[in-house]
Order: structure tokens, then C-alpha cells, then sequence
């Protein structure tokens, strides 16, 4: 992937900064729609770590670092970095999360580092006047970064198209979880597994590595 490709995000991060201005750093601060809807979301995306085992993890689109803090009461060692576009959000995270050998958190689109994983969030959701060719083009894009900056797999989720039409938004983007699922098989692993089952309207993807089963 190559940023030269991505769309701009500047609209994007205005967006996320007026929630967070207006609700401080809690799942409506990010667009959700609650702690328990967050808490299912972050469940899901989860299950491509090991957490028996020491690992690095990329957060792209973390937010004020919720993930983060979900991940660490269930895991052994973790080695965190997340990166945002907000930097309302990076700031806030870190004001969060202060004190020695703590997560770090950077401004930007893009992972800084390689990880052994990487965890994407809401980040395809709100594509506000972007065409929905020009925004898949953007999400595929990003899963190729993410596939490349990611030793072990990488999770992510999507809003569905199976949504119920009338909840339906016209600025959120609605993937087809099929066509997402079709292209983790085609470019990055035989290992993908796609999660639909868990009652929200959206669906969540994990794409695990050959080096997944060679631990």
C-alpha cells in the first residue's frame, strides 16, 4: 500500500474530533453506541491474539485507547502502539494512559511499525461524501497496509450491508462482507475467518498468517 493512494481523512478527523468534544472519551466520544456494544466489538476483534503469550500490537483508528485498555486485563504482555488521525484523540489517549512502560500513541493514518498484530476499529465506517467505489478502494488499501505491517494477523470490522435499510445512513459506509471476505482469501491468507453472529449490524474479519500456526 502506498499513502500516495489513500483518500484524505482530514473530513474524517473533524468528524471524529466534534465527538470527542462533545463526549469526552467514552464510546459515544467514538461514535458508538455504548460500553456494552464495546465491549462485544473489542471481544471480537480480540480473538486474533494470543494473549498467553507476550506480543506487539498496532491500533489503527484507536481512539482514546480503549482497545487498549480491554486488551490489558486479558493479556499477558502487551507491547501497544496506536495511531489516529484525531489528534484531539492522540492526545486525549495519552493523557489516559500515562506512566512508565505504557502504550504509545501517534498521530497518523498510517501503522509506524511492524507488530505481530494489528486491529483496526470504526475506522471504514463514516466515508461522509466519498463515493462507496472510491471508499472500498480506501478500505482495501488499508487491509493491504495493515496485511503488510502484521507478522501473525491482523482483525478489523465493518458496518453490513445486511443492515436493516431503514437504520441505514447514507454518510456511513456498508461493506459487503462477502466481497471483504473474497479478498482476505485472495491476497492475504488461507486462514480468514468472518464473524457475523454477534447481534450487531456489522461484521468482523480475522486474517491469521501461516506464522500464526508456527508459534
Amino acid at each position: 500500500m502506498t499513502s500516495e493512494r489513500q483518500l484524505p481523512l482530514e473530513a474524517v478527523e473533524k468528524y471524529y474530533t466534534e465527538k470527542l468534544k462533545t463526549y469526552g472519551p467514552t464510546p459515544l466520544g467514538v461514535d458508538w453506541n455504548g460500553p456494552d456494544s464495546q465491549y462485544l466489538r473489542f471481544r471480537q476483534l480480540a480473538r486474533i491474539i494470543d494473549t498467553e503469550t507476550p506480543f506487539t500490537l498496532n491500533d489503527l483508528g484507536c481512539g482514546y485507547g480503549a482497545f487498549f485498555d480491554y486488551i490489558k486485563a486479558t493479556a499477558s504482555v502487551v507491547d501497544y502502539v496506536g495511531v489516529d488521525v484525531s489528534e484531539a484523540m492522540v492526545h486525549e489517549a495519552r493523557s489516559l494512559h500515562v506512566g512508565p512502560n505504557g502504550p504509545a500513541f501517534e498521530i497518523g493514518k498510517l501503522c509506524s511499525r511492524t507488530s505481530d498484530y494489528t486491529v483496526a476499529s470504526g475506522i471504514f465506517n463514516v466515508r461522509l461524501e466519498e463515493a462507496d467505489e472510491s471508499w472500498w478502494e480506501y478500505l482495501c488499501d488499508t487491509l493491504r497496509h495493515m496485511n503488510e505491517m502484521s507478522r501473525m494477523g491482523f482483525s478489523f470490522n465493518c458496518l453490513t450491508s445486511f443492515a436493516d435499510p431503514d437504520r441505514m445512513r447514507p454518510y456511513l459506509y456498508y461493506a459487503d462482507p462477502c466481497r471483504v471476505f473474497t479478498l482476505c482469501k485472495k491476497e492475504f491468507s488461507r486462514n480468514v475467518a468472518l464473524l457475523h453472529d454477534y447481534d450487531l449490524y456489522e461484521f468482523t474479519v480475522l486474517v491469521r498468517k501461516e506464522e500464526y500456526f508456527k508459534k
